[in-house]
């Protein structure tokens, strides 16, 4: 068997924690911050752990890193 591809896509967006955790970094920051309220741009700074039905679709995407 040929060995599975990593989507380079996935490997750029996301990271794996050793517990298995995906981060990602926090969504709706990329344009149109005149309209967004001060409380949403400050809660939407670093990275976040994506849920357990996106993470499931992410690690499918990255076979050798669990």
């Amino acid at each position: 068997m040929p060995k599975m591809k990593t989507k380079a896509s996935a490997k750029k967006r996301f990271k794996v924690t050793a517990t298995g955790k995906v981060l990602a970094q926090q969504a709706g920051k990329r344009h149109g911050m005149i309209k967004r309220t001060k409380k949403f741009i400050r809660n939407a700074r670093g990275t976040t752990v994506l849920s357990d039905a996106d993470t499931k679709i992410v690690k499918k995407y990255m076979p050798y890193d669990r």
